[in-house]
C-alpha cells in the first residue's frame, strides 16, 4: 500500500500510461486501501479511507462510488454504526434509483438487506423504511 501511495503521489500529467489506467488515482487508491484494512479487522482506518473514496471520486464514476458507499455502510454496521450505516446506504440506493445498473451494485444492495436483517424486529425508524426502500428497488431490477 505505502508503494502504490508513493507511485500516486509522484504521478504527474507528463507520465505515459496505459489507457486502461485512466481512471485509477486518489479515489481508487483510497477505495482498494480501505477494503484491505477492512480485510485485515481494521475497520476504523477502513471507515476513513472509504470515506476519503467517496469524497475524491469523480462525478463520471457513479457505478464505482455507489459500490464504495455500500462497502462504507457494511463496515459501518460491523463496527455497530446501524444508524450511519443507514444514512451511508441511503446515499446508496439515491444513486442506483437514478440508472445504476450492474452485478456488483445489485448484490450491495443485497448484502445490505443481509446486514440489516437482524434490526428488522428492533423497531429503528431508519432500518424499516430503508429495507423497504432495498427491496423495491431489487424487485425493480431483478
Amino acid at each position: 500500500m505505502l508503494r502504490a501511495e508513493d507511485d500516486l503521489s509522484n504521478a504527474h500529467d507528463g507520465i505515459k500510461e496505459p489507457d486502461r489506467t485512466f481512471f485509477f488515482g486518489e479515489a481508487s487508491l483510497a477505495h482498494e486501501t480501505a477494503c484491505t484494512l477492512r480485510d485485515l479487522g481494521d475497520r476504523q482506518q477502513a471507515v476513513k479511507e472509504f470515506r476519503r473514496s467517496v469524497r475524491t471520486r469523480g462525478a463520471e464514476f457513479r457505478r464505482t462510488h455507489a459500490v464504495t458507499l455500500g462497502y462504507l455502510g457494511a463496515t459501518q454496521i460491523a463496527h455497530g454504526g446501524v444508524e450511519e450505516a443507514c444514512a451511508t446506504w441511503t446515499s446508496v440506493l439515491d444513486a442506483m434509483e437514478d440508472g445504476i445498473y450492474s452485478g456488483r451494485a445489485r448484490q450491495g444492495v443485497v448484502e445490505m438487506r443481509h446486514l440489516l436483517s437482524p434490526y428488522r424486529k428492533r423497531g429503528i425508524p431508519t432500518v424499516g423504511v430503508l429495507d423497504a426502500r432495498a427491496a423495491s428497488y431489487l424487485a425493480q431490477v431483478d
